[in-house]
């Protein structure tokens, strides 16, 4: 039975934050550290600045037609990223590893905690159904960063998720993310809201050509 003192000190690494010591300076930044005058895209809770090469998408919710996560495609791979609220001493990261790890596991997957460049991350194999029924693994990097008042949280699948040269272009995305916490008061875990560029509301994409 561990004594009283060691559950204190479990329990205070679980809640500590998790972000690399250059967080600040390199991000993922909070808005208030971000420079002002560079052209970033605005969905919400977090600002994407542009690049070549790179798509973005967002995920929508079926039922409730909320925007959910921000993918962008870039350099192979695939950076899926959600901006989270959180207290301002304590952190998610690490409670939210130990869940991710039991949710890949209840679905067949593994995963396995290794240290990378913002942290603790988690390389997971995940079970999937491809069209004709049949399984197959899929690999993807789950990694956060804790913030002011913030937790973001990204998963990286495609060559970021098993190379290493696109790996250090998929986190150079990653560090270029600003997070907008806003000052509404939200519950930690709540998703910061997100939405459509205002550039792009009311817009409809082109019909696709056949074969597209």
């Amino acid at each position: 039975m561990a004594a009283s003192g060691e559950v204190e000190v479990e329990d205070a690494l679980d809640h500590a934050k998790s972000a690399p010591e250059d967080r600040g300076v390199n991000g993922p930044l909070d808005e208030s550290e971000a420079n002002a005058v560079r052209p970033y895209v605005d969905l919400g809770g977090v600002k994407i600045l542009p690049r070549e090469g790179l798509h973005l998408r967002l995920e929508v919710e079926e039922g409730s037609k909320r925007v959910v996560a921000v993918a962008l495609d870039y350099a192979g791979s695939t950076l899926q990223v959600q901006p989270f609220a959180a207290p301002r001493t304590t952190g998610l990261w690490n409670e939210i590893r130990s869940q991710i790890t039991e949710q890949i596991h209840k679905q067949g997957g593994s995963t396995k905690e290794v240290a990378g460049p913002f942290g603790p991350e988690l390389l997971a194999e995940i079970p999937t159904v491809q069209a004709g029924g049949e399984g197959s693994m899929r690999i993807a990097r789950f990694i956060g960063v804790d913030g002011p008042r913030w937790f973001l949280r990204g998963v990286v699948a495609g060559k970021g998720a098993v190379d290493a040269e696109a790996a250090a272009q998929v986190e150079d995305l990653f560090r270029g993310v600003v997070v907008v916490r806003g000052s509404t008061p939200m519950p930690p875990r709540d998703l910061i809201p997100l939405h459509i560029p205002k550039s792009a509301a009311g817009q409809t994409a082109p019909p696709r050509e056949p074969g597209e």
